[in-house]
């Protein structure tokens, strides 16, 4: 019964740690401020929404502070059209859900981390880490792979299960969200979520293998001490 408990603890904890890392990547990426300039020159965005880069700037500060929740649709008025706003209050409610799910991740891996350490051991904490961590590199390259195949197909299945409306169907004739932010600028940032998620990962696999080694370290100093007695 304790290994079965051990292994809910081990799952749990490897769930924990990959949605908080999940959710800092894609946040750190979204509110990105360098990523908007760079993509609103390659994309020719001043020309295509005949906006201004110091006002296109504007914009994506206001874009950004509404993602970070730190105001209302007041931020988004002055710029965007009514549905658009609407659509943003869907997506406003996604990274408030992604917020609370990421520190309550962080809580509970820094909890049961603190338990594996203290109760169990340093070499089994880096075990699961490193090993159990592997996981999300199969799903990094799955999503890699469908996102490099057909962006547009699979973009389009993340706004049919996210929302429960067509807010999201801009038109880019119209709407100068869309004009602003088109699926060029969606795919590029949804590979640089990709890669930070990776690297996210890889760091706490090192630390991981840092665990497995001290862990081992101990134990061999262990039977040494046993064994010269």
């Amino acid at each position: 019964m304790r290994k079965v408990l051990r292994k809910v603890l081990y799952i749990v904890l490897i769930l924990s740690i990959s949605l908080a890392l999940l959710v800092t990547a894609i946040e750190n990426n979204a509110y990105n401020k360098s990523y908007y300039l760079e993509q609103f020159e390659r994309n020719n965005t001043v020309g295509v929404t005949g906006k201004s880069l110091t006002q296109l700037d504007i914009i994506a500060d206001s874009l950004i502070d509404y993602l970070k929740g730190r105001g209302k649709d007041e931020l988004l008025t002055p710029h965007f059209n009514e549905k658009e706003v609407l659509h943003m209050r869907d997506v406003q409610d996604l990274f408030d859900l992604a917020r609370l799910l990421k520190y309550a991740s962080m809580v509970i891996a820094i909890l049961i981390l603190i338990y594996i350490a203290i109760r169990i051991n340093k070499e089994t904490l880096g075990k699961v880490l490193f090993f159990g961590l592997f996981a999300n590199h199969i799903l990094v390259l799955i999503i890699g792979f469908l996102m490099a195949s057909d962006f547009t197909k699979y973009w389009t299945i993340f706004h049919h299960i996210f929302f429960t409306n067509n807010l999201w169907l801009l038109d880019p004739k119209t709407d100068i969200m869309i004009q602003m932010l088109p699926e060029q600028f969606f795919s590029g940032m949804v590979f640089n979520i990709v890669v930070s998620f990776f690297v996210f990962l890889s760091i706490i696999q090192l630390v991981g293998i840092y665990y497995m080694k001290r862990g081992r370290r101990n134990e061999e100093r262990k039977k040494g001490n046993l064994s010269g007695k």
